[in-house]
């Protein structure tokens, strides 16, 4: 739905004028899009590519945070996707793209939401931006109680934590 406003546009050499300006409403989630999963890079992200297209996308499951490849637990959090989605077909549901140029999406494999799977299963944190607690705080929470996967550590170091005081896996 657009919305028209009218307002005033004033500048010292010309005085004011009437300015007609549409204020479009709210961007809603970009439309729900199928593909194959032909690689996984760790436990939160993908190469998905899209039913009827010829480049992958990069893909980061929004709401979860796995551990690095060369963290405690990061081979684990990797196979445990690779086992779930792995050469097969998901639904994702895109939400824009983040810092480093992933699309951001909810990524589900028959109806299931894989993100909840890998933070239930204690494969991943529930990442939380800002204020916002992230919807699976409540499964990491049952995770932690059960010491599951990640959990069964002592304590274990969220991935933000480990590149802090390790670095980036990444070989230069």
């Amino acid at each position: 739905m657009n919305r028209l406003y009218m307002g005033l546009a004033c500048s010292l050499l010309s005085g004011c004028t009437v300015v007609f300006a549409q204020d479009l409403a709210p961007q809603t989630e970009s439309p729900r899009w199928t593909g194959w999963v032909s690689w996984v890079a760790d436990g939160d992200t993908l190469l998905v590519l899209p039913d009827q297209a010829h480049d992958a996308v990069k893909l980061r499951i929004q709401g979860i945070d796995a551990p690095e490849r060369c963290q405690p637990g990061g081979d684990a959090s990797r196979d445990a996707l690779i086992d779930l989605v792995h050469r097969k077909t998901v639904q994702v549901i895109p939400h824009g793209t983040d810092t480093y140029g992933r699309v951001l999406g909810r990524v589900e494999i028959d109806g299931r939401d894989v993100g909840a799977v890998m933070v239930a299963s204690g494969q991943a944190w529930a990442y939380s931006f800002r204020a916002s607690a992230g919807p699976y705080v409540a499964l990491e929470r049952q995770a932690r109680r059960q010491k599951k996967g990640l959990f069964a550590q002592a304590q274990p170091m969220t991935p933000r934590v480990f590149r802090q005081f390790h670095g980036s896996c990444q070989t230069p």
